[in-house]
């Protein structure tokens, strides 16, 4: 009968020597002082980014008719800048959360590859969450502080919204593959040293 007060090793097979007083505590396999400043990193970068984005695309636009971009170069514009943001921000987050991450020793290649991937992921989530806080908040600020002239049809606005949020899920889907591929890079450099 298999003894009850014994854990496998993940590393080795499990031979039914080890018991759980016998086994060193190894402590977390998730480095959250990595993840939170690659997080910061990412953050910041992403509002830096989204800042000159938003003075570039002020820049092209005009109040006066036939003059400036039309809103469909500004809306190209626009999305090819946030996948290139999300891009930046999130590889910087991930590449970060990757190579300040504490090193593993003694665990199998293949581990070792998944945690930096969910050290890149979680970077990635936490800036995004901190990300949409900030500009959300300031964002409702600016909305209702000013009056809106603009008046759009109940369509023009359902189908503007329905573009907006498919092209963000792109992006920030792009962000996240982007962070976690960021993070084995980081990981990697790490390892080699």
């Amino acid at each position: 009968m298999q003894d009850t007060n014994t854990v496998p090793d993940p590393v080795r097979p499990y031979d039914g020597s080890a018991h759980i007083d016998s086994i060193p505590d190894r402590g977390s396999a998730v480095s959250w002082s990595a993840i939170l400043a690659g997080a910061a990193g990412a953050a910041a970068l992403s509002l830096i980014l989204l800042l000159l984005g938003t003075g570039l695309g002020f820049s092209v636009v005009s109040p006066w008719a036939m003059e400036g971009a039309g809103a469909t170069a500004v809306g190209f514009g626009m999305i090819l800048w946030l996948t290139c943001t999300q891009l930046a921000a999130s590889g910087l987050g991930g590449y970060l959360a990757g190579r300040l991450r504490t090193k593993w020793p003694a665990v199998q290649t293949d581990e070792v590859f998944f945690r930096d991937t969910a050290h890149g992921f979680l970077s990635w989530a936490v800036a995004s969450l901190v990300t949409a806080a900030v500009l959300g908040s300031a964002v409702g600020a600016i909305v209702g502080g000013t009056d809106s002239t603009v008046a759009l049809t109940a369509d023009e606005a359902r189908e503007a919204s329905a573009y907006t949020a498919l092209w963000l899920f792109i992006t920030l889907l792009i962000g996240a593959f982007s962070a976690s591929v960021m993070a084995v890079f980081g990981g990697r450099q790490r390892d080699a040293q």
